[in-house]
């Protein structure tokens, strides 16, 4: 039978209509694809490298529901559900991830072990949250045990679907992992100087709070020295988090952070220009904090206007400290005295406070020392000043590449290593001396003496330091005076 035109008009409206925006058919379908599609990526995401671009489903399917004004009530429900589910499918991770215990050292993969950092070349590596890199999600952070790395977890998350009982905490934060501690001031500091770097690099801004890892375990402070020097830079007081907090069934702090930035790399892959950058800030806003004139070294002459050389001794006592303080003493104040402008100081490093040692190496220009932590101090000196390095013997065959972290700060810092000195005497090892045992016995050991290499190596730096400084004040060239980054002149 034949169709009118009128009947094939009436049935391809029909079908037109089948297809609209305003049908509740179609909204079903819209929002049971982006259900399946949320679950999925929310599962892969913490395995699969990020994408470059950054998307939010939960925004798209509102925007596709909003079309449809007969099924608001309906996509209501259905975000709802949706998000019950988001929530639901959050999986945490441990912090330290034991399937790297054989390879902890090769990139420092203990911690986070799932996700990728952002670097760019000669910047700090980071992760930042949220980001194109984490999808628009940010950081949550379950667990507050101090002992084990494993019993700590995180997890990410978007803004409108947080894990049930999560406390979401304002602000910036800085999120460290350290694979040493922060009670040496070396090791807390390398941990430290990326921090500073993201803070110079992204105008200055400033952290609500600090959490603190070791291996994937909870750490609630640094050590005093750490902490004055993060305070001088930041100018505020230190707020390291104990996660003191609303615990989930299992008994632990479920957090997560409305903006973080996580560092697990100390200071790797920053170039030489980027740490000197940091270096120059922390100096200044330590030396401001200790009230220590910024003029630096330049500004010390005596009465006929030639630059007063400052030699310090900073000192040490037990391991790898100097077995004869006095003859060592006596050494260095003959060089000292031959000439007119050079000032010999003598102090121990355990016995001052932070703006103590900011002042004695703000007044140095020749730093002479043992290896130890207290050379850290070196990057309060101005820039060029030099530094003479002291090890026991059995170091230079058996303590690995360690022995040699104060000639990378001070290349790092604008100071100038006038090499070592290492006593070939010291305590007898019953081993090979090639045997890894016999660090154990030398490893603490006491620093002898020979006084003719210490003298002529002492003359020649400090005539080297000499004719710097006299070239130095004849320019007015200032090398003090560098950084003017985030506020500090």
């Amino acid at each position: 039978m034949a169709v009118s035109e009128s009947e094939k008009s009436s049935k391809h409206e029909r079908k037109i209509s089948t297809l609209s925006l305003y049908s509740p058919k179609l909204s079903i379908y819209l929002l049971a694809i982006c259900v399946i599609l949320l679950i999925i990526l929310q599962i892969q995401s913490l395995h699969t490298p990020p994408p470059s671009i950054s998307w939010n489903f939960m925004h798209q399917c509102q925007k596709a529901m909003n079309s449809s004004t007969t099924t608001l009530n309906g996509c209501s429900r259905e975000l709802k559900s949706m998000a019950w589910k988001l929530r639901n499918t959050i999986t945490f991770l441990p912090l330290k991830d034991l399937r790297y215990s054989s390879t902890a050292q090769q990139g420092h993969t203990w911690f986070m072990s799932s996700m990728y950092d952002t670097h760019e070349e000669g910047e700090v590596q980071y992760q930042k949250f949220p980001s194109e890199a984490s999808k628009g999600r940010i950081l949550c952070l379950k667990g507050n045990d101090t002992h084990d790395g494993s019993w700590n977890s995180y997890a990410l998350a978007w803004p409108e679907t947080l894990p049930e009982n999560a406390t979401l905490m304002k602000g910036l934060t800085f999120v460290s992992y350290n694979h040493y501690n922060y009670d040496n001031i070396w090791h807390g500091l390398s941990a430290m100087v990326p921090f500073v770097a993201w803070h110079i690099k992204n105008q200055c801004a400033m952290p609500r709070r600090w959490i603190l890892y070791h291996w994937g375990e909870l750490r609630t402070k640094m050590g005093p020295w750490l902490t004055t020097l993060m305070e001088a830079t930041y100018g505020q007081t230190l707020n390291v988090e104990n996660f003191d907090g609303i615990k989930d069934e299992n008994y632990q702090i479920l957090t997560c952070f409305e903006e973080a930035v996580v560092m697990r790399h100390n200071e790797g892959g920053m170039s030489r220009e980027k740490r000197m950058e940091v270096y120059d800030l922390l100096r200044c806003k330590a030396r401001v904090y200790c009230n220590v004139s910024l003029e630096g070294r330049i500004a010390e002459v005596n009465e006929k206007g030639v630059p007063v050389i400052g030699m310090t001794m900073f000192m040490r006592t037990g391991a790898r400290s100097f077995k004869n303080n006095t003859a060592l003493i006596g050494i260095f104040n003959k060089v000292c005295r031959k000439v007119e402008t050079c000032r010999l100081l003598v102090a121990y490093s355990n016995n001052l406070t932070f703006c103590e040692q900011v002042k004695l190496m703000s007044s140095t220009d020749i730093l002479v020392s043992p290896h130890g932590a207290q050379l850290t101090n070196m990057f309060f000196m101005d820039r060029n000043s030099s530094v003479m390095e002291f090890f026991p013997k059995g170091w230079l065959n058996l303590a690995g590449v360690g022995q040699y972290v104060y000639h990378w700060i001070a290349s790092w810092s604008g100071m100038i290593h006038r090499g070592a000195w290492r006593d070939p005497k010291g305590d007898h090892c019953p081993y090979p001396d090639e045997d890894r045992r016999c660090m154990a016995i030398y490893k603490g050991g006491k620093i002898g003496y020979n006084e003719s290499f210490f003298s002529e190596w002492a003359e020649n730096v400090l005539n080297e330091v000499k004719i710097r400084k006299a070239e130095e004040i004849a320019s007015k060239k200032n090398t003090s005076r560098i950084s003017n980054a985030c506020g500090c002149t």
